[in-house]
């Protein structure tokens, strides 16, 4: 059985896991999740926080190699955590993330999406360091298909994403790529454009992508459907 360590994306923490955990643990695997700095729990100010702290802050959790699930923007963290200590690293699971190609930020992979549909729901700071969600938009973006009661728990608990993490460019080599790499796409997304995920993913082996058919959230969307998903890619190999 594997040992998962979950990311979260832009506006979230570890909170959001909340039902995948326990879905993995009934399959027989341990799982855990971790705030990233300045989210959830952890009060980084949004001027300190990075993609290295990012990718730090995921490395000093792990000490014995997981598999690495990065759900939306954290397809940038665990990228970059798996180019400082590839070792520490079994398996890379991209759920609906941004995919690294190299020299690029994730601020500048979203602008080449087809569509952009995120945009409107977002506002940013007064000093210009971070951004939310506007409340009454976060269903429509995040939870359009999830059950009321997990969306009235989510709404309240995002907070702002850090800008700095998302402009900063990733160089992508082969102690990231050399290791087993999975992508599942949502085929329902409204905040990844479900056609830029193809994108985003072609040239990768067949075997290796996966689809859900639920929209940016499968943890609240179709947890049992994601953990056994996760899984049968961690049994593929």
């Amino acid at each position: 059985m594997a040992e998962f360590l979950l990311i979260h994306g832009s506006c979230h923490g570890a909170w959001c896991w909340r039902d995948v955990i326990p879905a993995l643990e009934a399959l027989g695997h341990s799982a855990r999740a971790i705030d990233l700095p300045g989210h959830g729990a952890d009060d980084t100010p949004a001027d300190e926080v990075t993609l290295d702290s990012y990718a730090d802050a995921i490395l000093d959790a792990i000490d014995t190699p997981v598999v690495l699930v990065g759900h939306s923007m954290a397809g940038f963290p665990i990228t970059a955590a798996a180019e400082k200590a590839p070792e520490k690293i079994a398996h890379l699971v991209y759920l609906c993330a941004y995919a690294p190609t190299g020299g690029v930020s994730l601020v500048q992979m979203r602008q080449a999406a087809p569509r952009q549909p995120l945009l409107p729901a977002l506002e940013k700071s007064a000093d210009g360091l971070s951004f939310t969600v506007k409340p009454d938009m976060a269903r429509g973006v995040f939870y359009h298909d999830c059950p009321d009661a997990a969306v009235a728990y989510a709404v309240p608990r995002l907070c702002p994403q850090p800008i700095a993490p998302q402009a900063t460019a990733l160089e992508v080599t082969e102690r990231s790529r050399a290791l087993p790499r999975d992508y599942i796409r949502c085929t329902e997304d409204r905040t990844i454009p479900p056609e830029y995920q193809v994108t985003m993913t072609e040239g990768w082996p067949a075997h290796r992508v996966h689809s859900l058919r639920t929209g940016h959230s499968p943890f609240f969307a179709d947890p049992a459907a994601l953990a056994r998903l996760l899984g049968d890619i961690v049994e593929a190999g």
